[in-house]
């Protein structure tokens, strides 16, 4: 959802050749850490009026939907991965410096966790309202899956059918194994949710008015710009139409799977990824996924034939998995495995896979020096999510799935801790954005 957003493919790209990449952070009451609804009076300022979206160079920042909420991207595809993380958390500090005056901080992580969204949402009221009143009209954004989520996006480029068919192959693989590298979001309402990735949880379900929005989150099997946008686009234009016969949302952003593509700018958007704790720690997981869908692409370990065969409904499962136990899930599928050339067994940890593929994929790239060290905590001390709980409870993440009907997707299943030990914990992870380093527990 990203009406704001510039495309331009008058020259496209070609495999690999760019980058945009867009990290979302809560703008926080600066004691307290309740959301603090002010983006567009920070877009203001740097700006100079209501715009829903400020270029700052190579950089630009920018407001969806939800008033507590800023972006920070790349201001059209970056070049190369080289030196951007240094280069968002400049901004960071720039954003940080704007809010202090007004008692105001950035505050990290893939959801807010004690955020209310029925009283605490207020919808972005400026340039491009009409769409999100339209969202809000169908969907009731006054939610969890709509008003308290924060990602981080990867648009990857392709020039022609051909790459977009190679590319999407590719990404659909890749999607169900991102919670174990990018979960950040276990705690929903005070206390600890069923599921490490909670975003997720919720959003999977957040359009479920109209099912063929978000689908089941990975893509369908469609290859080819004809028939995404006959047969995945038409189907939710024509679901759409009862409920928005002017037809506002009539456009491919309002597909909601977990990689959309977007042949208005000429790009696949990946959408899975929680924010993480500082950006030194996001583009090392972005280059971290980049370098794997590369190496699938390129036909590493499994040929793009192959890749095409799977279907979204076995993929879905492998992703629900993750999503529930992040890193920790178990992948029982062993031509899955086999697909990321994992050594052959019939069963493995998502975190032992990524493991096999940062040292595979992601060691031999160049700029891998700049990766080492977040990666390296990721795996070793786990997803931030289970260092999260870690902090907050000092013990292992497990669950036990809830019984069907038990309550909504991502609903907390544990006792809420203590108010003030998840203040602590969070104003740590707030730190950590400020000064751009790894949270440990």
């Amino acid at each position: 959802m990203e009406p704001g957003t510039r495309g331009d493919v008058s020259a496209p790209l070609r495999l690999f050749e760019g980058y945009g990449v867009e990290l979302e952070y809560m703008i926080v009451d600066a004691e307290t850490l309740d959301v603090r609804p002010v983006a567009d009076e920070l877009l203001a300022r740097v700006g100079g009026g209501y715009e829903m979206e400020v270029e700052l160079g190579s950089v630009a920042w920018s407001n969806e939907l939800a008033l507590h909420v800023v972006e920070i991207k790349t201001n059209g595809p970056a070049g190369s991965l080289a030196g951007l993380g240094d280069l968002f958390q400049e901004h960071v500090a720039r954003i940080v410096g704007l809010l202090a005056p007004v008692g105001a901080r950035l505050m990290p992580g893939g959801m807010h966790p004690w955020m209310d969204p029925d009283t605490e949402l207020r919808l972005w009221p400026h340039e491009n309202n009409l769409i999100y009143r339209t969202f809000d009209r169908i969907f009731g954004c006054r939610g969890h899956g709509w008003a308290n989520l924060q990602s981080t996006h990867i648009n990857l480029p392709f020039a022609d059918d051909a790459e977009f068919g190679r590319l999407h192959a590719a990404i659909r693989l890749v999607l169900p194994i991102l919670p174990g590298i990018a979960a950040s979001s276990p705690f929903v309402d005070g206390a600890r949710s069923e599921f490490l990735d909670a975003r997720l949880g919720f959003y999977r379900n957040n359009a479920a008015r109209v099912p063929s929005v978000t689908g089941r989150v990975i893509p369908e099997p469609v290859f080819a710009r004809a028939d995404y946008e006959g047969r995945l686009l038409r189907a939710i234009y024509d679901d759409l139409e009862p409920l928005d016969p002017e037809g506002v949302l009539r456009q491919e952003w309002v597909n909601a799977r977990g990689c959309i593509a977007r042949f208005d700018r000429g790009a696949i958007e990946i959408r899975l990824l929680d924010t993480q704790e500082c950006p030194r720690a996001d583009v090392a997981v972005v280059a971290a996924v980049v370098a794997v869908v590369r190496a699938l692409v390129e036909e590493r370990w499994s040929d793009s034939a192959r890749q095409r065969r799977w279907d979204e409904r076995e993929l879905a499962g492998i992703l629900l998995d993750a999503v529930r136990d992040a890193d920790d899930a178990v992948i029982a599928n062993r031509a899955f495995l086999r697909s990321f050339g994992f050594p052959e067994r019939g069963r493995a940890r998502v975190g032992d896979l990524w493991q096999h593929l940062i040292e595979e994929a992601v060691a031999p790239e160049p700029l891998y020096a700049e990766w080492r060290e977040p990666l390296r905590v990721i795996t070793r001390e786990g997803c931030l999510a289970r260092r999260i709980v870690r902090a907050v409870e000092g013990n292992p993440v497990r669950f036990a799935a809830p019984e069907a009907g038990d309550g909504p997707a991502g609903a907390p299943v544990a006792a809420a801790p203590p108010p003030e030990r998840l203040l602590r914990v969070y104003e740590r992870l707030a730190g950590c954005l400020d000064r751009g380093e790894m949270f440990l527990p």
